[in-house]
């Protein structure tokens, strides 16, 4: 911990992760906890997330709590915010990376399960872990909300439209939040990840034709590693971005620039 630059440095500081047992929520947490945060990780099968919470607190040497809970339910959401300020003190930092995509074809095919199912997790669920952190953030004078959204927030991707709009959601909730909470010193910014090798990204990557048309579409040629995405999300946790608010930061590896051009 030592060894982390000054500006990077989160001692101290108390980070909860939504979907934290895999993928981009594991290796977030991992980077914050090797930064000095006390983490809290949040999803819905108590029994990886045990897992995943041991497996940060041996490599880092750091505090990991597991908090099993699903973000669609309000009383889960305020038990993790609770658990949190009971175990370390507060709230100083949240990762929203907790999603889900039930409905995949055109978006005419998706029924109302669908929608609300999406729209549950992937917004509302957001909002109330925001809502539910705002209040310990102020008392430890500010913090800092990090949205994952997505590059299918900001481009169409085929067959994944209810998703999209999901993600398009969380881009105009993350200025909202920005603006209205800039005064208590809460900056909100979020990510756009283009394709990520993780499970929840198996079905596109598992499949070797549909794979190969995804990797035509990104300039470097190949998807992000959860670690590259952690990064990125360290820095929007630490000090270094005090001045960085209501930001949609793409790391897609130019696969948003490139949106057009024959590759």
């Amino acid at each position: 911990m030592s060894e982390t630059p000054s500006k990077f440095d989160l001692s101290g500081k108390v980070a909860i992760v939504t979907g934290g047992s895999r993928g981009i929520g594991l290796a977030a947490a991992s980077a914050m906890c090797a930064a000095g945060a006390s983490v809290v990780i949040a999803s819905r099968k108590p029994e990886p997330l045990e897992q995943a919470a041991a497996a940060i607190r041996k490599q880092t040497g750091g505090s990991a709590l597991a908090v099993p809970a699903h973000t669609g339910d309000d009383e889960a959401v305020e038990r993790v915010v609770e658990r949190a300020v009971a175990e370390f003190g507060g709230v100083d930092i949240l990762v929203n990376n907790a999603a889900t995509n039930p409905h995949f074809g055109p978006i005419l095919t998706a029924d109302d399960g669908h929608w609300d199912k999406t729209f549950d997790v992937n917004v509302k669920g957001y909002f109330r872990m925001a809502r539910a952190c705002v209040a310990p953030m102020r008392t430890r004078g500010g913090g800092r909300i990090i949205n994952i959204a997505s590059v299918a927030g900001r481009r169409v991707q085929p067959g994944m439209g209810v998703y999209c709009v999901s993600k398009a959601a969380v881009v105009m909730l993350t200025q909202v939040l920005a603006v209205e909470l800039a005064a208590d010193k809460i900056n909100v910014n979020a990510l756009t990840p283009g394709f990520v090798k993780t499970k929840f990204s198996s079905a596109i990557w598992g499949n070797e034709s549909f794979g190969k048309a995804v990797l035509k579409s990104i300039p470097q040629g190949r998807m992000a590693e959860p670690d590259e995405i952690a990064n990125l999300i360290l820095f929007l946790a630490s000090p270094a971005s005090s001045f960085v608010t209501g930001s949609i930061i793409d790391i897609d590896g130019g696969q948003l620039a490139a949106s057009g051009v024959v590759l």
